[in-house]
């Protein structure tokens, strides 16, 4: 994708592009570049179509048709349902075999993005290959592991400022790993920078707002260490910032699951990697738990899983102070 973006970059613009995948802001970035980079083309002269209610025809009519006051046209067709498996519920039924024959000739005068924002295309059908070798074909693939961390430095470098691949890692986790919110948080940071020096985790923690999800992690780990001081600090935290003992009951049991399914895979072999991926989770959080030397054997975690959900049972249906109920939890000895 970055050698896509530099070519773009410099002004080398293919004539038809396909963006597919499911990261948005990935196919965002992509559609800014390319016009910023075609001369006379501003966002309110981008020709849209939704091919799920128009037919090929007419976004090749309209890219074969000379511009009337640009050089060449910017024409999005977005939603190309036809390249992935058939849906019964299509509008119409499109002329692939028409448009796979224009394929080989395109427009000279414009640029025609074919947007397919879906997990999988079916690369069985005759469109999709032809596509996928005339086109040139951006995969906007989910990042994960050091891809996001590089994409995270590459970030910071365009507004000015520069992260280690540690610090990125870290912002990531506070952040989470949605590149729209990553983004805007690169952003905050730089402004706060002045554009200039460098990312620490001192200024990542100054300045990102850890999630729940974060802090459920930091307590869980705490009360995991015996640290009962640092457990009810984290605790009160949470609950001045408006957090429920319901909903951190949940949390703290689904950290505990989450821990639960790593020992018992790692026990049969399995990866860092093939973890995140079979359980569907950030391949940190599983890197931390298979690194982390206070997490109980599997009958005490059960255990903990047990009395969590008589907790949870509890604060459901009595009433009186709710917060301390999960206090006196995390009083217990482990």
């Amino acid at each position: 994708m970055n050698a896509i973006w530099k070519d773009i970059d410099a002004g080398k613009i293919a004539p038809v592009y396909l963006l597919t995948g499911l990261e948005q802001h990935l196919l965002d970035t992509t559609i800014k570049r390319l016009i910023k980079a075609i001369d006379g083309i501003e966002e309110s002269s981008v020709i849209r179509f939704d091919m799920t209610e128009t037919p090929i025809e007419s976004v090749i009519e309209e890219a074969d048709t000379l511009p009337f006051l640009e050089d060449r046209k910017f024409i999005i067709a977005q939603n190309a349902s036809f390249l992935k498996a058939p849906d019964k519920k299509e509008k119409i039924e499109q002329n692939t075999a028409l448009l796979d024959k224009w394929l080989d000739h395109p427009s000279p005068t414009a640029i025609v993005v074919f947007l397919a924002p879906y997990e999988k295309l079916d690369k069985r059908l005759k469109i999709t290959k032809s596509m996928m070798k005339k086109a040139v074909v951006v995969e906007a693939n989910r990042l994960e592991g050091k891809d996001l961390t590089t994409w995270v430095q590459q970030e910071c470098s365009a507004n000015g400022v520069k992260i280690s691949g540690e610090t990125a890692q870290y912002l990531v986790d506070m952040a989470g790993n949605d590149l729209l919110m990553l983004s805007a948080e690169v952003s905050k940071i730089a402004m706060y920078m002045d554009g200039q020096g460098e990312v620490t985790k001192d200024i990542v923690e100054l300045l990102v707002p850890r999630t729940p999800e974060m802090d459920v992690f930091r307590l869980t780990e705490a009360y995991m260490r015996g640290d009962v001081r640092r457990t009810v600090s984290i605790y009160h935290d949470l609950l001045r910032n408006g957090e429920e003992p319901i909903m951190l009951t949940s949390l703290i049991a689904g950290q505990i699951r989450l821990m639960i399914h790593v020992t018992s895979l790692t026990k049969k072999g399995y990866q860092q990697q093939q973890i995140a991926k079979t359980l569907n989770v950030h391949p940190y959080r599983v890197k931390l738990i298979m690194e982390n030397r206070q997490v109980p054997p599997m009958d005490r975690l059960l255990l903990i899983l047990e009395k969590l959900a008589a907790i949870d049972y509890k604060l459901k249906t009595t009433g009186g102070k709710r917060e301390r109920v999960l206090e006196v939890f995390f009083m217990e000895p482990l």
